[in-house]
């Protein structure tokens, strides 16, 4: 296949943002496997700062960092991302490059724990806020259940209404297949 799949496409589009050295956010640490990509990128210079509301996604977060040697790059908050304005410190600000969702639940986990569109749209507008001119926010939107389709419209809805004088924005979907897979929304601040 030629077209790039979701994921690897989200990565993409953070590659275009993120150099060593940068400043990014994990916003759903999950199993670890952003923050590691995202620390890789930034490299021994770059900061990433994670955040997850449950316990076991900063263990395994933790765990994923440590084996592959870049923890010391990575700051680990067991919060919500909503909580991301004020604990990346502000000397960061205006410096964040990059930032990830993966949105709904954790893989392997109790699935009525979910993200939810208030607290991520809350996230979205502070990244807005206190990112680098051109820095992209990334969301992988997994829509398959309840609670994700009640997310989707409202992120979507959220997302077409930005003003484009304050950020581009970019919808990435495979449109034929089935089981509602997921799909990214990228938003670039101008």
């Amino acid at each position: 296949m030629k077209m790039e799949r979701i994921l690897p496409f989200a990565k993409s589009l953070i590659k275009k943002a993120v150099q060593p050295g940068d400043v990014v956010v994990d916003a759903t640490l999950g199993n670890g496997h952003d923050a590691l990509f995202l620390a890789e990128l930034v490299g021994e210079s770059g900061k990433v700062y994670g955040f997850d509301v449950q316990a076991e996604a900063i263990e395994t977060s933790k765990e994923r960092l440590s084996q592959h040697g870049v923890l010391q790059r990575v700051t680990l908050f067991h919060e919500g991302h909503e909580e991301l304005s004020n604990r990346v410190p502000t000397t960061c600000h205006g410096k964040i490059t990059g930032a990830i969702f993966n949105l709904g639940y954790l893989p392997g986990s109790d699935k009525t724990i979910v993200t939810r569109s208030d607290t991520t749209i809350a996230a979205i507008k502070q990244l807005l806020s206190i990112m680098a001119p051109e820095g992209i926010i990334v969301l992988v939107i997994y829509h398959g259940h309840e609670e994700g389709a009640v997310e989707r419209d409202s992120l979507l809805q959220h997302c077409q209404q930005l003003d484009q004088k304050i950020a581009h924005v970019l919808q990435y979907q495979f449109i034929n297949q089935q089981n509602n897979p997921p799909f990214i929304v990228a938003i670039e601040k101008r």
